[in-house]
């Protein structure tokens, strides 16, 4: 017992230096608590201002209804886009056309052919031949880019414009 006292005489500086800045340690750690929980509250209390439970509640309610509403609209809005892309692929959005003189020189450029596909290169080709008789009007269909019934060379030349649109 006596060695134990003897060594904390001896030592009694540095074990005071020691719990002295053990304080001060503490005491910075207490004061940035302090300050945190300051800020925490003026925040909270700008939070609650002008409200009481009752009323947040209702807040809360109302933004968690509109958050609902906009998740239904945006699974409409994206039904709405995959049907009009089901729908693109039925539309023509290639086109070609090629004027030419039926008549050789006689009739000017009056006769045309006009070419219409979608996406899969499915379509008609319209050929339209101006006449001093009458005008003439004759469909070709077209199924994956390849004709149903022999082009001549204005329809074949419009077909091709209409390929050119890729």
């Amino acid at each position: 017992m006596d060695f134990i006292t003897g060594m904390i005489e001896q030592y009694n500086a540095f074990i005071i230096m020691g719990l002295i800045l053990l304080v001060v340690i503490l005491l910075i750690i207490t004061i940035v608590n302090a300050a945190k929980a300051s800020s925490l509250k003026k925040k909270y209390n700008l939070f609650m201002q002008g409200k009481d439970g009752k009323s947040l509640e209702d807040d809360l309610i109302f933004r968690l209804e509109q958050i609902d509403e906009l998740i239904e609209s945006n699974a409409a809005n994206e039904r709405n886009i995959d049907l009009i892309f089901k729908k693109m692929n039925l539309t023509f959005v290639k086109y070609g056309l090629f004027k030419y003189d039926a008549l050789d020189e006689m009739g000017g450029k009056l006769s045309f052919t006009l070419a219409m596909l979608n996406e899969q290169n499915d379509g008609y080709i319209l050929n339209v031949v101006h006449s001093r008789e009458g005008c003439f009007s004759y469909v070709k269909e077209i199924i994956a880019g390849n004709p149903v019934l022999v082009l001549s060379p204005e329809e074949q030349e419009a077909l091709e414009e209409a390929f050119s649109k890729e």
